[in-house]
């Protein structure tokens, strides 16, 4: 897992191909303005905008995720966002069996630890991070990136 603010976000172009072009797409588009919905960015790519109330850490935590196929990079557009997380290996309890066609596998495990993302900064979750998002209070706004693995 990786958590910075986007001025920083060069320093991660290395870690995977597709990177740069997911931070190039973040810094050229009106987020603030963005639409709710989803669209494919680039090949291996797919660009998912939200605006909706913030959870409590127990309907987050229910859908406690990670997934095989992709890389999440979700940024936080405005509000306050707690996300729960722990490292895959240490989940112990599945939530049923992985769901290949929308690519998550849930646990029952409880998160380690729990962060906080505000305007313009966000979090990459790799297929061995699973996390809970959305979890505050007031609307969150913000922008998750599917990153093909």
């Amino acid at each position: 897992m990786i958590v910075d603010s986007l001025q920083n976000a060069s320093r991660y172009f290395s870690a995977h191909p597709l990177f740069e072009a997911a931070f190039n797409y973040i810094k050229n588009t009106d987020l603030a303005n963005a639409a709710d919905g989803k669209l494919e960015i680039a090949e291996g790519l797919k660009a998912i905008f939200s605006n909706a109330p913030g959870k409590t850490r127990e309907a987050s935590c229910a859908k406690f995720e990670c997934h095989n196929k992709n890389i999440d990079i979700q940024l936080c557009i405005s509000g306050n966002e707690t996300i729960g997380w722990k490292p895959r290996e240490k989940c112990v309890t599945p939530n049923g069996e992985y769901n290949d066609e929308k690519d998550v596998q849930l646990y029952h495990d409880a998160p380690d630890t729990f962060f906080q993302l505000t305007d313009g900064q966000f979090a990459i979750f790799f297929p061995e991070d699973v996390h809970a998002p959305m979890i505050g209070e007031g609307a969150i706004k913000k922008l998750v990136i599917k990153v093909k693995k």
